[in-house]
C-alpha cells in the first residue's frame, strides 16, 4: 500500500535532512519510518495530485511580490473581478496561499463564510456565479486568529489547497501570494510543476525601496523558472476624486516599474493609480468596477487586462508553435 506522509512534528528536521526520522523531534511521527528509510525523498506524489486537480483550469498564474503593502491582494481582486466581467460563462478562481496574512475573504467580501467538504474535496466559496474563493481563511475561527506555523505544515497547507479544492472548470485560476521568497512560493512553485502555470505577474509600487525587493522576487522567478508575464505598477500616482489632479505620493525617482521593467526586458502591463474609493470598497467586500465605473483605476484595469491576454494569447501560440515542431 502507498504511503502518504501525514503532518510533519513542530520541530522536523525536514525529509532532505540527515538526520530525518532519526532525532527525538521524530519520535511517534507516522513519518518516521517513512524519513529513516529514505522513501521521503522520493518524488512527493502530490505532485501529481495537483496536477490532476488542474488539469481542468486553462489558465493558472501566480501574483507576486517581494514587497509587502503593494496591494498585490487588492490587485488580485480586481484581475479576477475584471476577467470574470469579461464572459460570464467563464469561470474564475481566486486562490489565497497567504497562510499567516490570508485578505481575499475581506476584499472579496465572504468573511465569515465556510468550506464545505465533499467527495470531490473543497467546495471554494462563490462571490458571485463566476468567481469563487478559497482562502485559509475560512478555516479559522475568526478573522483575528493566528497562523502559528512552521515550514512543514504550511507546505501541506498549499498542497491540500491546490490537489483538494473541487473548482471545476475554470478560464482563470489567479494565486495571491504572500510577499517574500520563502516556504509559500517554493512549496507552490514544487506543486505547481507539470500543470502549465502561465507565468507570473510582478506588483510593485514606484518607489526604490519596494523595487530592491521586486528585484529579487523576480530573480527568485528566474531561478525557479517561472515565467513572467509582466509587471503591474501600483499606486502610481493619487488621483483626486473631485478635480482629477494626480499627485505622485511614491516619486518614481529611480524611473518606477517602467524602468526597471525595460532594464530586465519584462512588460509593462499597466499603472494603476491610487484611488482611497477603490481601497474602501475593498475593506467593505464591496465590486469596485461597480461601484466606481468612473475610476481612473477602472479605467488602467481594463487596458492592463487587454495586455495580459496578449500575453498569454502570445504565450499560447509559441508553445503551439513548439509542440508542433517537436
Amino acid at each position: 500500500m502507498e504511503q502518504h506522509p501525514a503532518d510533519a512534528p513542530e520541530h522536523c528536521p525536514g525529509t532532505q535532512s540527515e538526520s530525518a526520522g532519526k532525532v527525538s523531534a521524530c519520535a511517534g511521527c507516522p513519518n518516521q519510518s517513512i524519513c529513516s528509510s529514505g522513501a521521503a525523498n522520493a518524488p512527493d506524489p502530490g505532485i501529481q495530485l495537483v496536477k490532476n486537480r488542474l488539469s481542468a483550469v486553462k489558465h493558472k498564474i501566480l501574483v507576486l511580490s517581494g514587497k509587502g503593502g503593494v496591494g498585490k491582494s487588492t490587485f488580485t481582486a480586481l484581475l479576477a473581478r475584471s476577467l470574470a466581467s469579461l464572459d460570464t460563462d467563464r469561470n474564475v478562481g481566486v486562490l489565497d496561499i497567504d497562510v499567516c496574512g490570508p485578505s481575499q475573504p475581506r476584499v472579496m467580501g465572504v468573511v465569515g463564510e465556510q468550506v464545505h467538504m465533499s467527495g470531490s474535496g473543497w467546495s471554494p466559496v462563490y462571490v458571485d456565479e463566476n468567481i469563487a474563493v478559497m482562502s485559509i481563511g475560512f478555516l479559522l475561527k475568526g478573522p483575528e486568529e493566528a497562523v502559528i506555523w512552521r515550514g512543514p505544515k504550511k507546505n501541506q497547507m498549499i498542497r491540500q489547497f491546490l490537489s483538494d479544492v473541487d473548482w471545476g472548470e475554470l478560464e482563470y485560476l489567479i494565486i495571491d501570494t504572500p510577499p517574500g521568497t520563502s516556504d509559500e512560493h517554493l512549496s507552490a512553485t514544487t506543486y505547481l510543476q507539470g500543470v502549465n502555470l502561465d507565468g507570473a505577474i510582478i506588483v510593485t509600487t514606484p518607489q526604490e525601496v519596494a523595487l530592491l525587493d521586486v528585484r529579487k522576487e523576480i530573480d527568485f522567478c528566474h531561478k525557479v523558472k517561472i515565467p513572467i508575464l509582466g509587471v503591474v505598477e501600483n499606486m502610481t500616482a493619487f488621483v483626486c476624486p473631485k478635480c482629477k489632479t494626480p499627485s505622485h505620493i511614491f516619486p518614481p525617482n529611480s524611473g518606477g516599474a517602467a524602468k526597471m521593467a525595460q532594464e530586465k526586458s519584462l512588460r509593462l502591463l499597466g499603472q494603476l493609480p491610487l484611488d482611497p474609493r477603490i481601497a474602501r470598497s475593498c475593506d467593505e467586500g464591496l465590486n469596485p468596477l461597480a461601484e466606481f465605473p468612473d475610476s481612473p483605476v477602472v479605467t488602467a484595469m481594463d487596458g492592463l487586462v487587454k495586455a495580459l491576454l496578449e500575453t498569454l494569447s502570445a504565450r499560447g501560440d509559441a508553445n503551439g508553435c513548439a509542440m508542433d515542431t517537436s
